[in-house]
């Protein structure tokens, strides 16, 4: 498998989705056993849903949080967090939702679709909440008003804020490295496109082809918790 040195780029992004935290057991949404192949979308991850009936999508929210607290970091998360700690360049984009490159040990994360681990006030903004299963805070601590997942639903407008600092993030890489996701959630599939034309250097992890699989010169057909640790080896003498 091809090696690549990464502190021979000055900017590094890799970015994220739901095949790298599959191989801890964290369902995918889409895919054969899939979440959306048991539940509809419109009924538990909308913000219709959730104003006609909170507690049905509060409820499913606190399911996945269980399941995804019983999850570990895989091989893949925790390279990824080694290089940070030794590269100031390298910035995860995530499309993830359950948290596992933070706890890997990744600081400076990306996350375009929210997080389970935070509610969000409309009016006052989000907050952290760290419990394994029910949502601590229900209510805003500000105006008492009722708070919601902190992730981007259907139908959502996306946070400006957090693909701004992703495209900032793409625009300046001089590595691009794409991992287990399947290119086909807009608008953050945008993303791989943005950095061929940025001029960076394209590497795919995935274990089979996407449509998206064209925009790289590198394609790694293997696991990422296989291949993420053998194509970005750590110097040696490093955690």
């Amino acid at each position: 498998m091809t090696a690549f040195a990464l502190h021979d780029y000055d900017r590094v992004v890799f970015f994220t989705g739901a095949g790298v935290s599959a191989e801890s057991g964290v369902p995918t949404y889409r895919g054969y056993g899939g979440i959306w192949a048991q539940y509809r979308p419109e009924d538990v991850a909308s913000e219709a849903a959730f104003q006609r009936d909170p507690e049905t999508v509060i409820a499913f929210h606190e399911t996945r949080r269980r399941h995804v607290a019983s999850c570990h970091p895989n091989p893949a998360h925790r390279q990824i967090a080694a290089w940070q700690r030794r590269h100031g360049g390298v910035t995860v984009v995530t499309q993830n939702t359950d948290g596992l490159h933070a706890r890997a040990g990744s600081e400076d994360v990306i996350e375009l679709h929210g997080s389970l681990w935070r509610m969000r006030c409309r009016q006052h903004g989000s907050m952290v909440d760290l419990s394994d299963g029910p949502y601590r805070q229900r209510q805003c601590p500000q105006c008492g008003q009722p708070m919601r997942p902190d992730i981007t639903w259907f139908g959502d407008p996306v946070d400006r804020d957090a693909f701004e600092a992703a495209g900032r993030a793409v625009q300046q890489a001089a590595l691009f490295v794409a991992i287990g996701t399947s290119a086909m959630v807009w608008p953050a599939a945008g993303f791989i496109e943005h950095a061929l034309h940025a001029g960076a250097t394209m590497v795919e992890v995935n274990t089979e082809a996407t449509e998206a699989s064209r925009c790289f010169a590198h394609c790694l057909r293997a696991p990422a918790s296989q291949a993420i640790p053998a194509a970005f080896p750590l110097p040696e003498g490093a955690d």
